[in-house]
């Protein structure tokens, strides 16, 4: 059975992966994982990848949707170590593939704001994260 945390977590992917498709992005894998890292999305647009972390938050009961209203960032929860985790994993990803090295990729980070009561979801993604 999956914790209330993980349950959130694969919402907010799974709206983040919808969000992208609509966008003209094709999502080429979810979940890579490996002992040393994981990467949420795969995907790939323009002829170049992206390899995107989800970050989910729900709204508390009287607050609203976004960053501006709870004042909380849910990229606030990438961390130094969970970017080298990332890194890790992406550096796998791009060997098992066999990405060919000249091949443009980047880093995203997407945030999806959660509203359960009225079923409604905003996504922001930033773009070109720096390692």
């Amino acid at each position: 059975m999956k914790t209330p945390k993980r349950q959130l977590g694969d919402t907010g992917e799974g709206v983040a992966c919808r969000y992208l498709e609509q966008r003209g992005y094709r999502v080429l894998c979810r979940n890579y994982l490996k002992p040393w890292g994981e990467i949420d999305i795969v995907a790939e647009k323009a002829e170049k990848l992206h390899f995107i972390e989800v970050k989910s938050v729900s709204r508390e009961a009287g607050q609203g949707i976004g960053s501006r209203v709870t004042g909380y960032r849910p990229e606030e929860n990438v961390h130094p170590a969970k970017l080298k985790r990332l890194h890790r994993a992406i550096q796998t990803y791009l060997l098992d593939y066999k990405v060919p090295e000249d091949k443009e990729w980047q880093i995203d980070v997407a945030c999806v704001y959660l509203d359960f009561l009225t079923r409604k979801a905003k996504v922001e993604v930033l773009e070109n994260v720096i390692l």
